[in-house]
């Protein structure tokens, strides 16, 4: 890696981050080029000419990327999960990846639990009858959320955030992740189960885990079967963890109650054709998209590569 000061370093902006985050990089020197939503072809012409390059979760930063970023120092990502870049292959070619997840904890923390509402309250199907000029009262009776058994599926940042909110709502929160003690969740006033225990059980699920061999299609037809009948399910996390075709069809037997994703296995989705009259609601990955993730994301992410710099080019740090 060539020594660089920051004002001779270039950075890439692939995929739209707040401005406050790139005028905090502009205020450290660095040479910002803002080329959001530039495409694959593009992006391989030109990635040789950059020292860092910041991504949302759009962009995909594979060996390709990567081995033409001959000048790469460093890869940021606006957000938490780095399932779209090559970890591995980065730090073989001892490219620093960094990423800024905490924001986007609160945030996405928050929709699982609004779209948990809306399921139980049938809030879509109202607003939709209501806007047709239709009065549904006594034809919508939803569900409460206080005393619901919730299984929260991988107890990480976004997991512990979820947890909490439940908690406030009078909910018996379930954690079932085999990486955590189960001293430290049942600390919490929280309950520990396997996920088979969880699945015989549990009146809502929550998904909260990272896409990786493992949790890919974690839940699929068994799993499905396996569930309490009448159970509601939501996905925030990554699609790739559910077998969306096993997911619908556990929907129209009616094995599931009510389903609500954020995420999907290809993005725009390309879903199984759903019946009119289910309980479902779909948002296009907006678990980030919040005015305040959105911006305290990108200047967090901002001062941590402007730190990063500095520490690896043996200069006083100059970020804010």
């Amino acid at each position: 890696m060539r020594s660089a000061m920051l004002n001779d370093m270039r950075v890439l902006i692939a995929d739209q981050i707040h401005e406050e985050g790139l005028n905090i990089l502009r205020n450290a020197g660095l040479r910002v080029d803002n080329m959001a939503g530039i495409n694959r072809e593009e992006l391989l012409k030109i990635i040789g000419d950059y020292h860092v390059l910041i991504v949302r979760s759009r962009t995909r930063v594979d060996k390709e990327v990567l081995t033409r970023g001959r000048r790469l120092i460093l890869v940021g990502r606006a957000g938490s999960g780095l399932d779209n870049i090559d970890v591995a292959e980065a730090e073989r070619l001892g490219i620093k990846v960094v990423n800024c997840p905490n924001y986007v904890a609160k945030s996405t923390a928050e929709l699982t639990v609004g779209l948990i509402l809306c399921l139980l309250r049938k809030i879509v199907f109202c607003d939709a009858c209501m806007k047709c000029g239709v009065w549904s009262k006594s034809t919508h009776e939803g569900e409460m959320l206080w005393g619901k058994k919730v299984a929260v599926i991988g107890w990480g940042r976004v997991g512990k955030r979820v947890s909490k909110l439940l908690k406030a709502f009078g909910c018996e929160v379930v954690v079932v992740d085999p990486f955590v003690s189960q001293s430290e969740v049942l600390s919490k006033g929280l309950l520990y189960m396997s996920l088979e225990e969880a699945l015989r059980t549990c009146d809502i699920f929550t998904i909260h885990v990272s896409l990786n061999d493992n949790t890919r299609k974690m839940f699929g037809a068994r799993e499905f079967s396996m569930m309490k009948p009448g159970a509601y399910f939501v996905n925030t996390s990554r699609g790739e963890v559910v077998d969306e075709e096993a997911l619908i069809e556990a929907l129209k037997s009616g094995r599931l109650k009510g389903v609500a994703l954020d995420v999907y296995s290809s993005e725009p989705p390309k879903l199984p054709k759903i019946p009119e009259g289910l309980n479902v609601v779909f948002t296009p990955h907006i678990g980030a998209q919040t005015v305040e993730a959105q911006r305290e994301t990108a200047k967090m992410l901002a001062r941590r590569i402007i730190r990063m710099l500095s520490q690896l080019n043996g200069i006083k740090s100059v970020g804010r």
